[in-house]
């Protein structure tokens, strides 16, 4: 078999296997709710296994390839990120509360020059 007609024999598989995805998912709704009468413990087992099957058949395509390597790749990176200590994270904590309120009271007294200046322009007084 050439390239072309392999990515078509997944293509069309792929999307028999996302059909068989959505009905797992579907399914696990609807049987969710017709047995409400069941005990929550098995009924909850129940739509753990079949989203966890949902989700080996969803990996076995070709977008399920491609999100599991994004994962793997994201922990991957997460793991790279220096993470702050606590004294630093304390530290710009203040440092941002201290800037947004030398801020807010910036804006305030501009705000109240500029009441001022539009009221002695037009002459009403509030």
């Amino acid at each position: 078999m050439n390239a072309s007609t392999e990515d078509q024999a997944s293509g069309s598989l792929d999307f028999l296997k996302w059909a068989v995805v959505i009905i797992l998912l579907v399914g696990s709704i609807a049987g969710n709710y017709i047995y409400g009468e069941q005990s929550v413990v098995i009924r909850a087992v129940a739509v753990v296994v079949a989203v966890s099957i949902a989700g080996l058949v969803a990996m076995q395509t070709e977008k399920g390839r491609v999100a599991v390597s994004f994962a793997k790749e994201s922990r991957t990176e997460i793991r790279k990120v220096v993470w702050p200590t606590r004294q630093e994270a304390i530290q710009t904590t203040g440092i941002v509360l201290v800037v947004t309120l030398i801020m807010s009271l910036l804006l305030w007294g501009l705000d109240a020059v500029l009441f001022w200046f539009v009221g002695l322009i037009t002459g009403l007084q509030v």
